[in-house]
């Protein structure tokens, strides 16, 4: 494809404009691991809640999801729940809260200060990095697989005369890029760099969605899709036969797996109410939630995520979905069994947006990986730094040291990832893995950690290594990770189990300490009555029966929220309607029910502590 003028400079001033604000802004986290690593906990909330959206916008993911609306069409909102998607509502209600009030820098110092510093949370610690970077690898190669794609197609330059590695080597370029800020400048520069990058992505969001309106009349879409492809109502199976318009989509419908489509819808459910509950995986989404200013903040922070990304995103992804269901269909069906639906988004750029827009879109859409590959790295040298060098190498480590440390790091991890990105086939092959065995394997461990007093840092310890041992071998086999997950989290619950009971229960000082600072809601009966002995004001967190009302509210918020535009580019006006009026009557709800509660609820923590550090004192000794 051939860029203008125009387009290459509007596309250069974006990166140049980019590296700039990200050296710029690097000067604030030069002088501390928590300035390089948090931010300093200085950053407000709605800053936080655009850098995270702008992480989540990946090209990647934004390819996956084009393929999945152009397959599965409306069906396809309940497909990202995969990851889960929802579990932003879990984080917003009650998650987020819990976290940001231990006050510690990343998921493995959070495991010792919920364990202590026994032989179980020292290995609890081990196992919590060695997951955090085994992710933090896994969604490196996932960025540079989409951003190489990508970029070979639209960037105008031919730097290898075979395609596949013309394709890494612009993922090389960009990649190399984008790490110059990244590790310069820690979360501070990844935050502000991300808000612009969103303003952009959200400005192309909308151009895309409105030249697809244009283009494509609801009468025009209707004659090249099946029967049930604007409906988001299913039955036992799916109940889309592309027959006869294109026979590779039901080939790619049976590869998926997902053709009995109620036994994925519950097992989709199943997985992502359980990995919702087990909290935040050790990656860029804690570390926003951890960098917040207060508890409450951190969850307006989550709550914000979903109101600022869901719409704009889901236009572009309509969009270019449409445009390339009326225009891109010939081609595709010459493609034959060898048919890449990973091409529609570019396809769909190149032919439908015009020059000058179509430098804005394109700049937009490497921010989408430059977002996400920054935050993803951010997360690396913190729990190497923090969680290895400063504890176990280098205790005496002055703050300079660190954040040079961090340097390293990062660029170790982005090598690491590029490496692995050279291997791996498709993004779809990548996705499943990271979201149904890799965070399978996580969720058991994660989920008894905030709801049961017994589990103990051995259990949690063989959770995990059960799950990560049981997660790798899915990666070489044809069996679905998503089929495998019951399973695989039953495996994992009985030994977290056992290997609890077994070892005996953790220090109970250690226990009451983050009970009190943490109030969360489960079986916590022994501890609460160990925190009454030392100091009577400490209740129990009675917010369990409030908090599942919201979720279920915030569970139709959200799925409204992702309905709406997909309804509106399509222009069928009447679902439109229904689902915005659904998303503002449960906005409304959450504001009375969710919202006005935040700060009654911090009010609550006796002895709250800004850091780990600072423990618990009962209110008669400190007088």
């Amino acid at each position: 494809m051939v860029l203008t003028s125009l387009d290459i400079a509007i596309l250069l001033l974006y990166l140049v404009a980019v590296l700039a604000l990200g050296v710029v802004v690097s000067r604030m986290a030069r002088k501390s691991t928590k300035g390089y690593f948090l931010g300093g906990n200085q950053i407000s909330w709605p800053f936080l809640g655009l850098s995270n959206a702008s992480g989540m916008f990946d090209i990647s993911g934004t390819m996956w999801m084009v393929y999945l609306l152009f397959i599965y069409g409306l069906k396809s909102v309940y497909i990202p729940w995969l990851w889960p998607s929802f579990n932003q509502i879990f984080l917003m209600v009650f998650l987020s809260v819990w976290l940001r009030r231990s006050g510690v820098m990343t998921g493995a110092e959070w495991i010792r200060f919920r364990f202590g510093e026994g032989r179980g949370a020292q290995l609890s610690h081990f196992v919590v990095v060695f997951f955090a970077l085994l992710s933090v690898l896994g969604f490196l190669a996932y960025g540079f697989i989409g951003v190489g794609k990508f970029a070979a197609i639209f960037l105008p330059w031919e730097l290898h005369a075979d395609p596949h590695n013309n394709a890494l080597i612009y993922g090389l370029i960009i990649t190399l890029f984008t790490s110059i800020y990244v590790v310069k400048g820690g979360m501070v520069s990844v935050v502000f760099t991300e808000v612009l990058q969103f303003v952009i992505m959200t400005v192309a969001c909308i151009a895309i969605g409105i030249i697809a309106m244009q283009q494509v009349s609801p009468e025009m879409l209707a004659e090249v899709v099946p029967d049930g492809w604007g409906s988001m109502g299913f039955g036992w199976t799916l109940d889309l036969d592309w027959s006869g318009v294109l026979a590779q989509a039901n080939e790619k419908i049976v590869e998926d797996g997902w053709s009995l489509f109620s036994i994925f819808i519950m097992l989709v459910l199943f997985k992502g109410i359980l990995q919702s509950m087990a909290g935040p995986a050790p990656n860029f989404d804690m570390q926003r939630v951890l960098s917040a200013k207060t508890p409450a903040e951190a969850a307006k922070m989550s709550g914000f995520v979903s109101i600022v990304l869901l719409f704009p995103r889901y236009m572009m992804i309509t969009g270019l979905t449409i445009l390339a269901l009326v225009y891109f269909m010939p081609t595709l069906q010459q493609m034959g069994p060898d048919v890449d639906f990973e091409q529609i988004l570019p396809f769909a750029l190149a032919n439908f947006v015009p020059s000058g827009l179509l430098g804005l879109v394109i700049a937009g859409l490497l921010a989408t990986f430059m977002s996400t590959f920054a935050a993803t790295t951010n997360a690396a040298p913190a729990y190497v730094v923090n969680d290895i060098y400063k504890r176990y190498i280098n205790p005496q480590a002055t703050e300079k040291q660190a954040v040079k440390m961090s340097y390293l790091v990062s660029v170790v991890f982005i090598v690491a990832g590029t490496l692995i990105g050279l291997f791996v086939p498709s993004l779809n092959s990548v996705v499943m893995w990271l979201v149904s065995a890799l965070y399978g394997g996580y969720t058991a461990s994660n989920l008894l950690k905030w709801y049961w007093w017994r589990f103990s840092g051995y259990g949690y310890f063989a959770g995990m290594v059960a799950g990560i041992a049981a997660a790798v071998p899915l990666m070489f086999t044809d069996l679905s990770p998503l089929y495998a997950f019951p399973a695989l989290f039953g495996l994992c619950l009985v030994v977290c189990v056992i290997a609890s009971l077994k070892s005996g229960p953790d220090d109970m000082d250690v226990l009451v300490n983050f009970y009190v600072k943490t109030r969360p809601w489960g079986f916590w009966k022994p501890v609460l009555q160990a925190a009454q002995r030392k100091d009577p004001s400490v209740t129990s967190n009675t917010a369990f029966k409030r908090d599942m009302f919201n979720v279920g509210v915030g569970l139709l918020w959200h799925t409204s929220l992702t309905a709406a535009p997909i309804f509106m580019v399509i222009q069928n006006w009447s679902m439109f309607t229904a689902a915005a009026g659904m998303a503002l009557l449960t906005t409304a709800i959450l504001k009375f029910s969710w919202w006005d509660t935040l700060e009654d609820d911090d009010s609550l923590v006796p002895a709250l502590a800004s850091t780990v550090n600072e423990p618990f004192i009962p209110k008669h000794q400190g007088k």
